[in-house]
């Protein structure tokens, strides 16, 4: 025995004790991996190998190694703290230095709008045209927007209704082809809102009137004016003719062209034209039930103020508006390693890449074997607490252990030094 093996073995548990310390101090350090310490056995070396009768002359740490076991989720009361379910790291950037990969979550808007962590590291991913259309490509700092959407001017209508066949002809026998004050000279009306260029709302209703088996007339008003003819004298818009069954019309097919022209709403305001509006009656019906609208599609919308911003599961931040329009503000990138334990640590819940960890792997949430996101919440460290307890009590033992061959050794070389 000599005072090597006790020394090594004093070092390698000083240092197993340090791993243990910092696993407990990190348990509820947010994205935290659980670090092990790996040890190895040392022998001297010889020109000619080692016998069969080696004694070994001590430990060594070779490695500090980190788990990267998904650690428990939790939800938090902050949209944009962010967990990863699943294989991945959060990208991060300074400007300044390469990319930085992290499981901490923990992002906030800063000033300029740009998703930063406690580091005012930017998070990055692929931004979003004006469309909201995502654009991938090289990964950039994500920016939320803070200005409001235009308003966009209807062009389409769909309509999905049923005229019952079971009604009359209701074309007056004489003066003009409609009253609209009159509900004797139209069987059916129904209503919806549409928008022009500028997002102001215009009240259009449509007006069905029967004037023959499977012949329909459908007139229509703006702000309470004819779209054709005159108020005095009113021009239907479409005719519509099905079949005798009545399960789809024999004309207009694939929609009809509309000018809508300009009115006054309630509220004064003079409204735009708006020209070639395509209306669609395909998936109108004429059976022998009563008159029902199932649905109306238009494809404008007014104005609107940002009122929140979610991140979803793919990682697609949606701005939401007022008027009730949302879009694609960018998309969240993320980057996985063939070796994660190769990772360079780098605080700060952060690790950096290396030639061992390998060339990233990137993509977003939900590809491949990459995780998904869950926003609202946080992964926690993966430190099992009482195990960590256990080991440094093993490790204390170890320790004094170590304490003991030494005190051993020195006590058999004082036994030396006082033989006469």
């Amino acid at each position: 025995m000599s005072f090597q093996q006790g020394l090594s073995g004093l070092s390698a548990t000083n240092k197993n004790l340090e791993i243990i310390g910092n696993n407990i101090a990190n348990a509820n350090t947010y994205g935290a991996k659980v670090s092990r310490a790996e040890f190895a056995d040392v022998y001297a070396a010889s020109l000619n190998g080692a016998g069969t009768n080696s004694i070994g002359i001590g430990v060594n740490l070779v490695a500090v190694s980190q788990q990267f076991t998904q650690g428990n989720i939790t939800t938090t009361e902050n949209p944009m703290d962010l967990a990863i379910n699943g294989p991945g790291f959060f990208q991060v950037s300074d400007g300044r230095n390469p990319v930085a990969y992290t499981r901490n979550g923990q992002f906030k808007l800063d000033r300029e709008g740009f998703l930063v962590n406690n580091a005012a590291d930017k998070l990055v991913g692929y931004p979003a045209d004006a469309n909201g259309t995502i654009l991938p490509g090289k990964a950039q700092p994500l920016q939320v927007p803070t200005q409001g959407i235009a308003p966009k001017p209807t062009s389409r209508i769909d309509l999905e209704l049923n005229l019952d066949a079971r009604q009359g002809v209701t074309v007056p026998a004489a003066g003009p082809g409609i009253d609209f004050q009159d509900p004797r000279t139209f069987n059916n009306a129904t209503s919806l809102t549409i928008y022009d260029a500028k997002g102001q709302d215009i009240a259009l209703t449509y007006y069905f009137q029967k004037s023959g088996a499977d012949t329909w007339n459908v007139f229509a008003t703006v702000n309470g004016t004819s779209v054709a003819g005159t108020n005095a004298a009113p021009a239907p818009i479409t005719t519509v003719t099905y079949a005798s069954d009545g399960s789809a019309p024999l004309s207009p097919v694939g929609g009809f062209a509309v000018d809508i022209p300009a009115s006054t709403n309630l509220a004064g305001a003079q409204t735009l034209p708006i020209t070639g509006l395509q209306v669609d009656f395909d998936g109108t019906t004429q059976f022998g039930s009563p008159y029902g609208v199932t649905n109306i599609n238009q494809d404008g919308f007014t104005a609107g103020l940002l009122s929140s911003v979610t991140i979803e599961s793919n990682g697609i931040i949606m701005a939401r508006y007022s008027n009730g329009e949302s879009k694609a503000a960018g998309q969240i990138e993320i980057a996985t390693f063939r070796n994660p334990q190769g990772l360079q640590p780098l605080g700060g819940n952060a690790w950096g890449a290396t030639i061992g960890a390998g060339d990233p792997v990137l993509g977003t949430p939900g590809e491949g074997n990459l995780g998904i996101l869950q926003a609202g919440a946080l992964e926690e460290a993966n430190i099992d607490l009482t195990g960590e307890l256990v080991h440094m009590i093993t490790a204390q033992r170890t320790y004094q252990a170590n304490a003991q061959t030494i005190k051993t050794m020195d006590q058999v070389l004082q036994t030396l030094v006082n033989l006469r």
